[in-house]
Formats: structure tokens, C-alpha cells, sequence
């Protein structure tokens, strides 16, 4: 499976899940018979990874013990955005280098940003119940909500968060926003497809706060939708606290990433009424167990980590791999790409 066929660029996707990543990459490399693209599966990548020059993380875990046998390794790479799986510092100290792809280029975070639109109007016009009503032969229930009116935290305004905050605007609902950090600027570069002034759209965020305000700005919402990327600062921070602070029956959207969510706080909050429903691209445990206790929740809608899964994205950043492993060969810098080391 992993014989070379002597290229001079070997490099290899981690794991079965995600197959369109490698499926549209080798599309985009099928030219260049010295660029050698293999699938390794997860158990056996610490076995092999010293054959190879480049690497797509998808979900595997690197820690020092597996970057260490990663002999001729030159760089990591993501096929999105998240690195949480990577030990960074363990990289750099093996001389590797790591990077994601930004998400506002490939249309991964326009892709992330509907896929958060498509939950939340399904929390509201109750998808789940819609279904039994078919099955039963029901006509005119369940009464749903509308999105008209509502209040929309949007809890880290990064790429996905801006892209969420355009589409939402159309629906009439206020937007309340936290980020680390605001420029002092507050306009935003939008495409042209927007109504813009100057190219720039005005008052996409009708309230502004830090991370110090989450509290506040989740006691306000309607709906909160979770697009913080995971690191030792944020792992579990939906947790019993943030979750008793939202208003009761609010709605909770994350597309994100699974950890950044407490289980049993989640499954506390909907026992009880006071979450009024969750919409889940992400998982604690993934692949998600079919057989979980959370889904027996009428209020709960589950997708298969797909948020950023789009003929458009993944076509877009399959190219930016063939592009990173073409100029890797050619000793070229690196384009299209965010390097964190």
C-alpha cells in the first residue's frame, strides 16, 4: 500500500474519515507522477510517518511520541482550520512546521456559517417533530418559531463568525458578538454582494463584547451559536455555568468543535427545560455513537461533522494541498496557507 513508485514528494492523509479530501486532492495532483499521495490508516501512522515529507492531519492525534519518528517530515498540514490535535510545540522542536488553511478563502467558513443557519432553523421549526407529524399523517404541526425578532450570540467572531453574522442580517434578528480582541476599525471587508459603503458593511454587530462578557451576552440571546476554535482556554467552556446563564428555552448551535462542549451539563439543561434545544455539527466522541442518550431528545439535531464538508470548500482546499505539495517539491514558498510555527 505504501510502496514508493520513486516520486520525489511523498505525503499522506491520516485515517478513512473525510474521504473527499484525498479523493479531490489526487484529482488536483493526477499530472504530477512524482508527487506520491497515500491514505494511512490512524493505528498504523506512527509506523509510517518517517517515509513521509508532508502530512494532512484531518483527526489524527500528534503528540511528541509520533512527531519524534517523523524523520523527514517537513510539514503538517490541516485540511480546514483546526490544529487542537497537534502538539505544536513538539513541531517545532522536530523541526516541523504546521499549518491550516484559512477559511475565508476556500468558502470553508461561508460553508460553516450556513451549515449554523441550517441548525438553528431546524431547533426552530422542530425538525425532529416535523417528521413524526409526516409519519403520523399529520397536517399543521408542530408550531415552530421564526428566526424573525430573535437576539443571535455569535461567540467568537473569526471567519465563521463574520460569514454567519452576513446571512443572519437578511433574517432580522440582532446580533450580539464576543471576540478576544476588536480592532479598533469595526468595519468588515465583505464581498461585493453585500450592501456595502465604501466596501465595507456597517453595523454588522449591533452589540460588541470580550471574552469576559460571555455571561452577560448569553443571558441575552435567543440563540447561541458557538464558533470558537478549541484550545486549553476554551475546552469544555459551554459548561454547566455558561449553560445555566442562557435564557431559558434558548437554543444552543455548535459547529465548531466538540469539546468545546460539558456532556453531562448539556444533557443536565435539556432534562430540565432550561436548554430549549442543540444543534450539534460536533461531537464529544466522534464518530458519534448512534446509541448516545442525547439523542432521544426531540430538541436535539445531530450532522456527521459535515458543517465545512461542500463541493466548493473541498474543492477549493484540495487545490490549496496539491498547490503546498507542488511548491513544497519545488522548493518554493509556501502559499495559501497559515503557518503557526
Amino acid at each position: 500500500m505504501w510502496t514508493k513508485i520513486n516520486p520525489s514528494l511523498v505525503f499522506f492523509f491520516c485515517g478513512p474519515h473525510f474521504p473527499a479530501s484525498q479523493i479531490y486532492t489526487r484529482e488536483c495532483l493526477e499530472k504530477y507522477p512524482f508527487i506520491q499521495v497515500d491514505d494511512v490508516p490512524l493505528k498504523q501512522v506512527p509506523d509510517h510517518i518517517g517515509n513521509y515529507d508532508l502530512c494532512v492531519s484531518k483527526n489524527m492525534l500528534f503528540d511528541s511520541n509520533v512527531l519524534s519518528r517523523a524523520k523527514q517530515l517537513k510539514l503538517i498540514m490541516q485540511f480546514g482550520v483546526g490544529l487542537e490535535g497537534i502538539d505544536i510545540d513538539a513541531a517545532t522542536k522536530h523541526g516541523i512546521k504546521v499549518a491550516r488553511i484559512p477559511g475565508d478563502a476556500t468558502g470553508n467558513a461561508a460553508s460553516c456559517a450556513e451549515m449554523a443557519i441550517y441548525l438553528t432553523l431546524g431547533l426552530l421549526r422542530k425538525q425532529n417533530e416535523m417528521q413524526i407529524s409526516v409519519l403520523q399523517k399529520m397536517l399543521g404541526e408542530p408550531i415552530g418559531e421564526t428566526l424573525l425578532g430573535k437576539t443571535v450570540f455569535i461567540m467568537g467572531f473569526g471567519n465563521i463568525g463574520i460569514d454567519l453574522a452576513k446571512r443572519l442580517k437578511p433574517f432580522d434578528v440582532k446580533i450580539i458578538a464576543t471576540k478576544r480582541s476588536w480592532p479598533s476599525n469595526s468595519e468588515v471587508l465583505i464581498p461585493k454582494a453585500f450592501p456595502t459603503q465604501n466596501g465595507v458593511l456597517d453595523d454588522l454587530v449591533d452589540e460588541k463584547g470580550s471574552h469576559g462578557d460571555i455571561y452577560e451576552f448569553a443571558s441575552k440571546a435567543d440563540i447561541v451559536v458557538c464558533c470558537l476554535s478549541m484550545n486549553k482556554e476554551t475546552v469544555g467552556i459551554l459548561n454547566k455555568p455558561f449553560i445555566s446563564s442562557m435564557k431559558k428555552g434558548a437554543l444552543l448551535v455548535n459547529i465548531a468543535r466538540g469539546g468545546l462542549l460539558d456532556y453531562e451539563a448539556v444533557v443536565q439543561h435539556l432534562e430540565s427545560g432550561h436548554l430549549g434545544g442543540l444543534g450539534i455539527d460536533v461531537a464529544w466522541k466522534e464518530p458519534f455513537d448512534p446509541n448516545d442518550p442525547v439523542l432521544k431528545f426531540k430538541n436535539v439535531i445531530l450532522t456527521p461533522h459535515v458543517a465545512g464538508v461542500t463541493e466548493h470548500s473541498y474543492r477549493s482546499m484540495a487545490k490549496v494541498i496539491g498547490d503546498v505539495a507542488l511548491q513544497l517539491h519545488a522548493g518554493k514558498p509556501l502559499k495559501g496557507i497559515e503557518l503557526v510555527n
